[in-house]
């Protein structure tokens, strides 16, 4: 199990790396956007710092061949950049013949055991189901990720799993249990992972009682 940053906050990515957790990060134009900054710098930027972690860049166009052309191009800013390319007609009609070109892709938008299927035979790298928001729609998000796991084992398809739009520590805990290979998660997620208030406590506790024995040492 491996987890992904989702973000294109540089900072946020610095201190994941620092903590040595993280092995690629995966953004989106919504992201992106959020940061106010260049497309292609910060996209550059976000893949030397990874390095050689993959980074997950989403096209933009709407057709397959405004696709492919872009998915072209953004591969060429730096070798471990992987193309996001949503499951839609037009993006399978693409997916084929990125994967032809042996540029690694990512299908995302993935809501369905169909939609998945699909991407491994069109040559997808990667898969992301959509978790969070299956759940925010009354359906079973890790149910989705569980049914993936289990046909792509039985098929051996090579396509890894990325559990995303995942909104909180359990949803990792979750992601691991059925079999994603990956779950990208927001830093604040990452951070959730981390902390537990029975630590914060024990640490708490061990620091008093250290300072009470160092008192006691030094009125002797």
């Amino acid at each position: 199990m491996e987890l992904f940053l989702d973000t294109a906050n540089i900072n946020e990515i610095r201190e994941a790396l620092g903590l040595g957790l993280i092995s690629g990060v995966t953004t989106n134009p919504t992201l992106i956007a959020k940061e106010k900054v260049d497309f292609q710098e910060r996209v550059r930027e976000i893949a030397k710092l990874i390095y050689p972690g993959p980074v997950s860049v989403e096209v933009l166009a709407q057709d397959a061949e405004g696709m492919l052309k872009e998915a072209v191009e953004y591969s060429s800013w730096e070798p471990n950049i992987v193309i996001k390319v949503p499951i839609i007609k037009e993006g399978l009609k693409a997916l084929k013949k990125i994967h032809e070109k042996g540029i690694k892709t990512n299908v995302t938008l993935v809501f369905s055991l169909n939609q998945a299927l699909l991407a491994a035979l069109s040559g997808a790298t990667y898969v992301s189901p959509f978790v969070g928001r299956l759940d925010d729609v009354g359906h079973d998000g890790m149910e989705l990720v569980s049914q993936i796991s289990t046909v792509y084992n039985m098929y051996g398809f090579p396509t890894r799993i990325i559990a995303a739009s995942i909104r909180h520590p359990l949803h990792v805990i979750q992601a691991a249990s059925v079999g994603a290979h990956i779950a990208t998660i927001p830093f604040s997620v990452l951070e959730g992972m981390i902390k537990h208030p029975l630590t914060e406590i024990g640490v708490k506790r061990f620091l008093d009682d250290y300072q009470k024995a160092k008192e006691f040492l030094e009125k002797k």
